[in-house]
Order: structure tokens, then C-alpha cells, then sequence
């Protein structure tokens, strides 16, 4: 099979997203950020829009910014101050717990690869990757449905499930690209290539794009 062109891909997509970027990356940019900030963030963001996650960080930070801090907090406080994100009462205990491992296994500090993160209970392969990208600047695949669902469509590979869409990428995609990639396609999927109905006449990459699955687009 051809190679898929990556470095026009990512270059395009550069271009065309300056300006946008997932919650989680934004949060690593800004004055103060911590690990642990982005580790809270990155849990809180899972099936929740940007901006009630965004909303929730500004709430949290304010009250709690490490993990002794957070353990401070009761559970109805907490879970007061993330809704309306989605799932916040099972979240809240989630981020009680790892907060808990942190402190009593790691000595307050996130640790910073991918195999330590994947032993705190509640933390996935996708955090795991987000995490140590965004908070450590190593290299991680992050897969998310967009990454898995854009991936595919282009025809760059041919994956069934995020976990094997992973693995492909690791093997094709330049390492320069790899802590990049997840913010360029979570941003490039809300804007332009959604799940239905793409907006395919606006898109910057269709010259690259195979449209695999495609079956009604704008």
C-alpha cells in the first residue's frame, strides 16, 4: 500500500487549526499547570464538550490545585463544583481515588509513564497517553474517537477498535507527529470532519482523504 503523506497532512492541518485546540491542551499551555491539573482535566473531559470542562477547571482551581487539596474537599463539594460534566458523580469519586494513589504511592507527584499511570484505578490508555504528552512532553498516541474515526476515513489505516488503532499508528506515524496528532484531529473532527455528514467541500485534506465509510457529506 502507498504510504500515507503525514507530513502534508500534519502541515495542512497546522495551517488550518492555529487557532484551535482541545481543552486539555489548552489547560497544559496556561499559567500554573501542573500534571496533576492536566490529569484532572483530562479525566474530566471524557464524554463532556470543552466548555463545561473548561468551566469546571476554572471552579476547581480555585478551590483545588493538588491532590492534598482535592482530598480536602468533601464528596458533595466536589461534586458540586464539576457539574455539569458528564457522569460528575462517579468522576468526583474517581478523582478522590487517584488523588488518594497519588499521595500514598507516588508521593503527591503524577507519574510520568504510560505503565505507572495504567496501574491508578479509573485511569485508561487514553488518559495514560494524554497525560504523559501534555503534562511531560513524551511521546504517547492519544486515540480518542476522533483519532480512530479520522484515521480510518482517510485510509491512512484500517483499524476496528482505538486499542488497534493505536498500535497501527505507532507503527506508521512519524514520532515526530505523535504528541501532536490527538490535538490536531480532536480539533479538526469538531470542526470540519464530524462523524455524519462531514464537511467535506471545506475540508483542507480532501485531496489525501479516501472517504472510507462515508456515505453522505456537506
Amino acid at each position: 500500500m502507498k504510504k500515507f503523506p503525514f507530513d502534508e497532512m500534519i502541515d495542512t492541518l497546522k495551517a488550518y487549526l492555529r487557532d484551535d485546540a482541545p481543552v486539555v491542551t489548552r489547560i497544559s499551555r496556561s499559567e500554573g499547570a501542573s500534571p496533576f491539573l492536566i490529569l484532572v482535566s483530562t479525566l474530566l473531559s471524557l464524554r463532556t464538550k470543552d466548555e463545561t470542562t473548561d468551566m469546571a477547571m476554572e471552579r476547581l482551581t480555585a478551590k483545588a490545585r493538588t491532590p492534598e487539596n482535592l482530598l480536602g474537599l468533601s464528596a458533595e463539594e466536589l461534586e458540586k463544583i464539576i457539574y455539569p460534566v458528564g457522569f460528575y458523580r462517579n468522576k468526583a469519586r474517581t478523582l478522590q481515588s487517584v488523588s488518594r494513589i497519588i499521595i500514598e504511592k507516588y508521593g503527591g507527584k503524577v507519574p510520568d509513564s504510560i505503565d505507572e499511570l495504567l496501574t491508578i484505578k479509573g485511569v485508561g490508555r487514553k488518559t495514560a497517553n494524554l497525560v504523559i504528552t501534555e503534562a511531560f512532553g513524551k511521546p504517547g498516541i492519544c486515540v480518542d474517537t476522533h483519532v480512530h474515526r479520522i484515521s480510518n476515513r482517510l485510509g491512512a489505516i484500517f483499524t476496528k477498535d482505538p486499542h488497534q488503532t493505536e498500535e497501527a499508528l505507532r507503527r506508521i506515524l512519524p514520532k515526530k507527529y505523535w504528541m501532536i496528532y490527538n490535538a490536531l484531529l480532536v480539533a479538526f473532527g469538531r470542526k470540519t470532519c464530524q462523524p455524519v455528514s462531514p464537511r467535506c467541500s471545506k475540508c483542507p485534506i480532501d485531496n489525501l482523504c479516501r472517504q472510507v465509510g462515508v456515505t453522505r457529506h456537506r
